[in-house]
């Protein structure tokens, strides 16, 4: 795509340094909030909020069944695989940037370098990331987040809590996603049209992702007596276990049989 990515201004570089210090600083009483929550109980759930989280969960429901599902389902009708695919390693390759500058921040040289690598493979042979030649020479995904750097660091998960449109997270998740938001370099050194196009492809990404396991999400959203705790587990039980926090043996993958197919 022309002009991608265009350096910006001085003033523009100053202005995202200075919003960037100040995300650091809402994340880190964000973190300091997910320290001090409670532990969990018995069965490892921290759920303070439940009935707020509750009336959240619901209203995405909602969204889910009234426009979330039928975007996706007309996304994935409409664009055949192969372009779903390109879109969503497009999106991958535009967040490696912000994945590298947070395994530096956890000290992992070894995916520092190895994503660095990807990253330049794919942004030049794999046309700018549509295109993922890196994996085929053994530079595979290795996905991390400012909410696993919080982890590295010592701060504990805190409370779960449901987020309007997002879905489930923890007090330490809230505080990477917002910093992880405009962590990434490519925010700096992009302007002008071109700058929309990561976040595009992370909505259309995360549609694909909704058409693919349609009849999983369906299943825990729509079919379980309480798809509440069903999310919630769901989503603590992966999460922990990216983390190393959930020992394999104990881990079920809800999606298993849909890998399998």
């Amino acid at each position: 795509m022309r002009g991608w990515p265009v350096p910006v201004e001085t003033t523009q570089f100053k202005s995202a340094v200075r919003r960037t210090a100040t995300i650091a600083i809402v994340c880190a009483g964000l973190a300091g909030c997910a320290t001090s929550s409670p532990d969990a109980d018995i069965t490892g759930v921290n759920d303070p909020y439940e009935n707020v989280n509750r009336s959240v969960h619901d209203f995405n429901r909602g969204v889910d069944r009234r426009v979330y599902r039928p975007v996706a389902n007309a996304y994935g009708v409409v664009f055949p695989k192969l372009a779903r695919e390109g879109v969503a390693n497009f999106s991958n390759n535009a967040g490696i940037p912000g994945q590298v500058v947070n395994n530096v921040l956890q000290g992992e040289v070894e995916n520092t370098v190895h994503n660095t690598f990807r990253f330049l493979i794919n942004s030049t042979l794999g046309v700018v990331g549509i295109f993922d030649p890196a994996t085929s020479i053994g530079l595979e995904r290795r996905d991390t987040d400012f909410g696993e750097t919080l982890h590295v660091w010592g701060v504990g998960e805190g409370a779960y809590v449901a987020l309007p449109f997002l879905g489930p997270s923890t007090q330490r998740d809230v505080a990477g996603d917002v910093f992880d938001f405009f962590l990434n370099p490519l925010s700096a050194v992009t302007a002008g049209p071109e700058s929309y196009l990561p976040t595009g492809a992370w909505v259309l990404e995360n549609a694909g992702d909704r058409y693919e396991f349609s009849n999983s999400v369906d299943s825990v959203l729509y079919g379980s007596s309480d798809s509440y705790a069903q999310t919630r587990q769901i989503y603590l039980e992966n999460r922990r276990f990216e983390l190393g926090d959930t020992e394999q043996d104990s881990y079920i993958d809800p999606y298993e049989e849909l890998y399998n197919e």
